[in-house]
């Protein structure tokens, strides 16, 4: 009896060294393909924690390695450092230039005009590490030379304050997406809390200056980012764009039905666009709870490859402006292990590679192609009315600006 037992017990602990190896094997394997291909990820919060805990000062700034400092380690939003970024074998990231809805008509260009700063400010210190980028080319370059591909993403159509001149500007300081909407309706589109029960459209979807809007980014060769958006302002600015969208950090709507994720019928009229839907990790968009996993997120990824194809996905965790991680993905080291998980899946390298960064790639290429074209056709920038002078001037007599007026 005890020798059964002896083999039975021995039998167990091979299985466990042979599900060890595999785990490790694809561990391996995982980190030769993004070595091969860069890691890109849609949207990270950092800007807008350095805001909050620093209010945007950068000169005691350990963004080396955050682990042990003050307030970071003990923030439940802080998941990004210069240490971290690397054992993650994160290529590229999209920094998020984050205007709140509060700023709305108010100051929304200043504060976007801040953190765009921040960002420029933040690669400029650490250049051995990271360098701005702009094109689809610089990703594939700083890949190449070890450095972290930093670009900047808008999050908030409040922030161009209703300009395309604004609009041409944020594009001008490095902006190469533009996040239609935040969690408050703009006056040209309807933002994602508006399908949600009880809830009336403001709009309806994008209103004709919102169709201005997304062709001027194409013009300008601008990404049209979708998340935080209405279905029908979805499916408005699919419609009117001539160049693949974006959904930076968003999930899959038949499998957590929060109003941030996008339904099937959504996800195939992508297919048709060409664009990309980037995985976002919060537990709220993932299991519609405070609880997920790594599992859990591979099977957001699989249903978005199974309705829109492989072609069509991309990682946009959102580190950092969230509070709440699944189980496997704590911060931005654990990018590996989630695609380990999907070989273990039977994912082949070449589709793991389409996910991590080519399917990006692609689209930013398309993006830049769309914007060559239409300025083969001479297609201007679109034009718009700005206030006449008297209207200034009786502004101005109703407002005086004094030097008791002037902060």
């Amino acid at each position: 009896m005890k020798m059964v037992v002896g083999v039975m017990v021995l039998g167990q602990l091979l299985t466990r060294l042979l599900l060890a190896a595999h785990v490790g094997d694809r561990l391996a394997a995982a980190r030769r393909i993004l070595r091969d291909v860069p890691l890109i990820d849609g949207h990270n919060d950092l800007p807008w924690n350095i805001r909050k805990f620093l209010k945007n000062q950068l000169r005691d700034f350990k963004f080396e390695d955050l682990r042990d400092a003050h307030p970071w380690a003990r923030s439940a939003w802080s998941h990004t450092d210069l240490r971290r970024l690397k054992d993650g074998m994160v290529a590229a990231q999209f920094w998020s230039a984050y205007v709140p809805c509060s700023s709305q008509y108010l100051d929304s260009v200043q504060l976007a005009l801040e953190q765009i700063d921040l960002i420029r400010r933040l690669v400029n210190k650490h250049p051995q590490n990271m360098v701005l980028v702009t094109t689809a080319a610089g990703i594939e370059i700083a890949h190449k030379e070890g450095r972290l591909a930093s670009l900047i993403g808008v999050e908030g159509g409040h922030a161009v304050g209703n300009s395309l001149a604004v609009l041409r500007m944020l594009y001008e300081l490095g902006a190469r997406y533009l996040t239609l909407t935040h969690t408050c309706n703009t006056p040209w589109a309807d933002c994602s809390t508006v399908d949600e029960p009880g809830q009336v459209p403001h709009i309806g979807g994008l209103s004709n200056f919102g169709k201005s809007v997304v062709l001027e980014m194409n013009r300008l060769g601008m990404m049209v980012d979708l998340s935080h958006v209405s279905v029908p302002t979805m499916l408005d600015a699919m419609h009117a764009s001539r160049a693949p969208v974006i959904f930076s950090h968003s999930s899959a709507h038949a499998l957590c039905n929060s109003s941030r994720n996008v339904p099937d019928h959504a996800l195939r009229f992508l297919a048709r666009n060409g664009g990309i839907v980037m995985v976002s990790f919060y537990p709220h968009f993932i299991s519609c709870g405070e609880k997920s996993t790594l599992q859990d997120v591979a099977a957001h990824i699989n249903h978005i490859r199974k309705v829109a194809g492989i072609d069509h996905i991309g990682i946009g965790a959102g580190y950092d402006g969230i509070n709440l991680t699944p189980v496997g993905l704590e911060d931005v080291s654990k990018y590996p292990d989630l695609f380990a998980e999907l070989l273990a899946r039977g994912w082949s390298e070449k589709d793991v590679q389409k996910l991590a960064g080519l399917n990006l790639i692609r689209v930013f290429k398309a993006v830049e192609q769309v914007r060559d074209r239409m300025a083969g056709e001479g297609i201007e920038p679109l034009e718009e009315e700005i206030p006449r002078d008297d209207v200034i001037g009786r502004l101005y007599c109703r407002y005086p600006i004094t030097p008791s007026t002037i902060p």
